[in-house]
């Protein structure tokens, strides 16, 4: 993975139904520290967010977390954190996670985790950034999307290529493979229509 120090991850900020997205959390955290890398992510010490951040922590990784003051004045915000940075607003979270991470990793999570994923990925079909994305889909919790992303190629308003905008793996033992050997994406995904 030559030139990713810092991996941002994308989840959410409830723990969910099903304990394997939790399992996935903490072996995530766990991978990224031992790899020696930094983790990025909202901030919280609730839901899949603690679980991520808590085990990257224990095992001795440097995690920073990003959350806006509104949301730090709900109490959670996780202090323990090697370096927690406030912020003003949802918009000012999403650029410096995306201005401190080489490349972002999607977990399950809610509509928040849904935003930031799709955002990403958007602004690398604009050619914003070349960073890698990597959705894991745990017992197929993301095949919704898949099929979202299937049917904008179909019906006329995606290119072809925009599913290679993102991989889609199906347990964290696969992510880091998936990082080093992500695309990068064509121009033709952004001007095929233009």
């Amino acid at each position: 993975m030559t030139g990713i120090s810092s991996v941002c991850v994308f989840c959410g900020s409830r723990a969910g139904n099903d304990p394997a997205h939790g399992k996935a959390a903490v072996s995530l955290g766990r991978q990224i520290a031992e790899r020696g890398l930094r983790l990025v992510y909202g901030g919280g010490d609730i839901g899949l967010m603690s679980m991520v951040a808590r085990a990257a922590l224990d095992a001795g990784g440097h995690v920073t977390g990003i959350i806006p003051k509104f949301i730090m004045e709900f109490e959670v915000g996780n202090p323990g954190l090697t370096e927690l940075i406030m912020v003003e607003s949802m918009h000012e979270r999403k650029r410096v996670m995306f201005e401190r991470s080489d490349a972002f990793i999607s977990l399950p999570g809610g509509l928040g985790t849904l935003d930031e994923t799709i955002e990403i990925v958007t602004w690398k079909q604009l050619q914003q950034h070349k960073k890698p994305v990597v959705i894991v889909d745990i017992n197929n919790y993301w095949q919704p999307l898949k099929d979202l992303v299937a049917a904008v190629v179909d019906g006329g308003y995606g290119h072809h290529g925009i599913s290679e905008l993102f991989s889609i793996v199906d347990g964290v033992d696969k992510v880091f493979d998936a990082l080093a050997a992500a695309p990068e994406a064509p121009e033709e995904v952004l001007t095929s229509h233009l």
